[in-house]
């Protein structure tokens, strides 16, 4: 049983995300909550889910000399690409909206990737979701926009909010990976790690 295997760890979520702090939490896992201010900028030769690898992995790194012998470091990241350009978290409102506009009406991909650190072992992976938006009207986008957060997001939206509910038409892969956390791959490698 997976929990059985974890009790040789103190299992540790660095994420400020409550969108993975919940996730983790519904998986039923033990976790202690632990958060840095990391610097989320990558070299922009990075494509795809190249970024939120190395992302992951340099949060995971600012722990390295932190590590205890029975911890198990989760961290993550989160992007959106679309038409071959990265949508990190919006600025502002202008770039909230000129994210939202570039999603309407199109299909984008959200790419997580996952770092599993103990002291002995790194463990990185990702997962891919294509999420297919409606045309959105200008006034929908302001609504969610004045009305929800869309600056804590990667692509300037929340799946599990006003503008998810009315703009997904069609997902394939893991909801929950668009959430911030692909759980099932999550709950897969940390029964082999």
């Amino acid at each position: 049983m997976l929990f059985d295997r974890l009790k040789r760890y103190r299992i540790v979520l660095a994420s400020k995300s409550p969108r993975r702090q919940y996730l983790l939490k519904e998986l039923g896992i033990e976790f202690k909550l632990q958060t840095k201010d990391t610097e989320e900028d990558f070299p922009d030769t990075l494509k795809a889910q190249e970024i939120p690898l190395y992302l992951c992995e340099k949060k995971a790194k600012a722990f390295e000399s932190e590590l205890k012998d029975q911890d198990l470091l989760i961290t993550a990241d989160t992007i959106v690409w679309v038409e071959n350009q990265v949508l990190n978290k919006p600025r502002n409102y202008d770039d909230a909206l000129r994210m939202l506009k570039l999603l309407s009406g199109k299909k984008h991909e959200v790419y997580t990737a996952v770092c599993l650190k103990s002291k002995l072992k790194t463990k990185s992976f990702f997962a891919v979701t294509n999420v297919y938006f409606k045309n959105l009207s200008d006034e929908e986008i302001d609504y969610y926009i004045n009305n929800y957060n869309p600056y804590d997001k990667a692509g300037g939206y929340g799946a599990q909010e006003f503008i998810g509910y009315i703009a997904i038409e069609k997902i394939e892969g893991s909801y929950f990976n668009v959430m911030g956390l692909p759980i099932k791959e999550l709950y897969e490698e940390l029964l082999k790690f």
